[in-house]
């Protein structure tokens, strides 16, 4: 992995299998950095020994003790944690990864920014609309339109109530305004759930679907995002959300303008890993474990 010290991963939906792939990987290469990119509790509940995990333990029962070990193991070695949730996890999470910041196991970072070293870090966890009920993490994306078989966000289900700042529900595109503000981003990282529009990154498995004699659209990330790069040219933004996309298109990355997109989706059991050098972006692989 030399050259390479920053990992990014995403959609882990608590397999615990793929946590213990990313925990060893950690120890054996010491990396610098790993993103989390959302989606990373149990989409249900899930059996690990004697114990059966849901998202209301998983980050306390799990998680947590499974950093600290790592943390005791590698002494100054341990990498700084960026996470995000993503539109499976429920916000009523947000609360525990929050709490245990005292701790410095890891940094949240949903519409928030850091730095690690020279690199300003942001973080952002909301999709345009989906089909799914749960919207904590869902925003309208450039406008209040809604694909056809998608659900809108204010007839969807939430786990907790909405903060203040998000009533009336923002678009994705209004949300990154204000996140980036009018910061230069030619360093900066983006930790994004959902990828950009019409890209390798958002190609779902939607072929011939339709919806009340409508076709449905192959792509399914948000224009917003793929305006806002366009337009401010970030060094790197990360992705998850569509598990199939690099299946279907045969790359998880893209290259939009100066800005190189990567996505850790991945729709079979391995854990897709991407390797990436903030020096050299264009030198970026992916594995499967």
């Amino acid at each position: 992995m030399s050259g390479h010290p920053f990992v990014f991963v995403s959609d882990l939906h608590g397999r615990i299998d793929c946590y213990r792939k990313l925990f060893s990987l950690i120890r054996q290469e010491n990396p610098k950095a790993i993103f989390l990119g959302g989606d990373l509790l149990p989409s249900g509940s899930l059996l690990f020994g004697s114990k059966r995990f849901g998202q209301d333990d998983f980050v306390n029962d799990f998680l947590l003790p499974e950093l600290r070990s790592l943390r005791v193991l590698l002494k100054k070695k341990y990498p700084r944690f960026f996470l995000i949730l993503g539109n499976d996890d429920a916000r009523s999470q947000e609360a525990a990864l929050c709490l245990n910041k005292n701790e410095n196991l890891w940094d949240y970072m949903h519409f928030r920014k850091t730095y690690f070293d020279e690199y300003p870090i942001y973080g952002y966890s909301c999709v345009p609309p989906t089909p799914f009920t749960l919207k904590d993490w869902e925003r309208y994306d450039v406008s209040r339109f809604v694909d056809p078989g998608s659900i809108p966000p204010e007839e969807g289900r939430f786990s907790v109530d909405l903060p203040e700042n998000e009533s009336g529900f923002p678009t994705i595109q209004e949300d990154l305004e204000k996140l980036a503000g009018q910061d230069v981003l030619t360093k900066a990282v983006f930790l994004f759930h959902s990828p950009p529009y019409q890209t390798h990154l958002d190609r779902a498995a939607l072929d011939g679907c339709q919806v009340d004699n409508a076709p449905l659209d192959v792509h399914v990330g948000s224009i917003a995002i793929r305006r806002f790069i366009e337009a401010r040219q970030p060094l790197v933004t990360l992705h998850g959300h569509v598990h199939e996309s690099a299946r279907l298109t045969g790359s998880w990355q893209e290259k939009i303008g100066r800005t190189f997109c990567f996505s850790a989706a991945h729709d079979g059991a391995e854990l897709a890993v991407v390797f990436f050098d903030p020096q050299d972006p264009s030198q970026a692989i992916r594995r499967l474990l």
